[in-house]
């Protein structure tokens, strides 16, 4: 597996087919492997990258003692350039469409086009003003969980919260990715998961008008409500902004229903609103 050596992180990623370049960025706590199923579809025709975000899968912890979304993004930035990759399409789910949307931020008109999928724009994904965030941290709960319990236990406390307020499976509506996802979990270090979880919860999401990138925000029809309400806030930011729900899937939208992402991904790339909106 090809290896980009920064400062403090050894950043693993891969790159299949030739074409215009494609990137795929995962969820939280998960691993470059969620795209696999893109993988296959679309190495016909574009140059895909999957990456390893720092403190997940095959790379692992880094020095930092603290992540945030930003540094996600600058990660990515590096990656980029060490490819030379110069306008890509971006695809970017839960943490990945945090990162999505940092780099429009940054770069409003440098994409050829975004997708946000699993459509989170801050954890929780309600409106808590950033001076009250202090006090009702999650986080000594979690690095006192992460730590004594383990990344997977931890995960699914953090899974059971959730479910109360939604009425049911939310994260995966398939076992088979539901197993997937909690072995990507397990292979998280303890720290890290701490780590990450900060990120998600420390980031404040940017205000996003000034982005003239066509991007296509995507979730599941069983994904939280809160989820879908912040993705129709994204796409409405945003200059050229559509949304699409996905039946027969969660917030891992892309693995539970591969097939009607990937005809919805390539309906995007192609500029082809009517089969789209159908």
């Amino acid at each position: 597996m090809p290896t980009l050596s920064l400062d403090d992180v050894d950043l693993r990623y891969e790159v299949a087919g030739d074409g215009p370049p494609l990137v795929f960025l995962h969820g939280g706590w998960m691993n470059g492997d969620a795209w696999q199923s893109q993988v296959n579809r679309f190495t016909p025709e574009y140059e895909v990258v999957t990456v390893d975000l720092r403190g997940h899968g095959r790379t692992g912890e880094s020095g930092q003692r603290r992540y945030s979304v930003e540094l996600f993004t600058d990660d990515v930035e590096a990656l980029l350039t060490h490819l030379d990759v110069d306008q890509p399409v971006l695809c970017g789910l839960s943490l990945g469409g945090m990162v999505v949307q940092e780099y429009l931020d940054r770069h409003p008109n440098q994409a050829q086009r975004a997708v946000v999928a699993g459509p989170v724009q801050s954890m929780p994904p309600v409106d808590v003003p950033s001076d009250l965030k202090p006090f009702v941290s999650p986080l000594p709960w979690i690095a006192a969980s992460a730590s004594f319990a383990g990344p997977t236990a931890t995960f699914q406390s953090l899974l059971a919260s959730v479910r109360p307020m939604h009425g049911g499976p939310w994260l995966s509506v398939d076992p088979t990715v539901q197993s997937w996802a909690q072995d990507a979990v397990s292979d998280v270090q303890r720290g890290e998961f701490r780590k990450i979880f900060r990120a998600l919860y420390d980031y404040e999401p940017p205000e996003l008008s000034h982005v003239s990138t066509p991007t296509l925000v995507v979730y599941g029809d069983h994904e939280v409500s809160l989820v879908k309400q912040q993705g129709h806030r994204i796409a409405s930011a945003v200059t050229d902004g559509t949304v699409l729900e996905i039946p027969t899937a969660g917030h891992l939208v892309n693995q539970d229903n591969p097939d009607a992402f990937n005809e919805a991904l390539t309906a995007f790339l192609a500029g082809d609103a009517d089969r789209l909106a159908s």
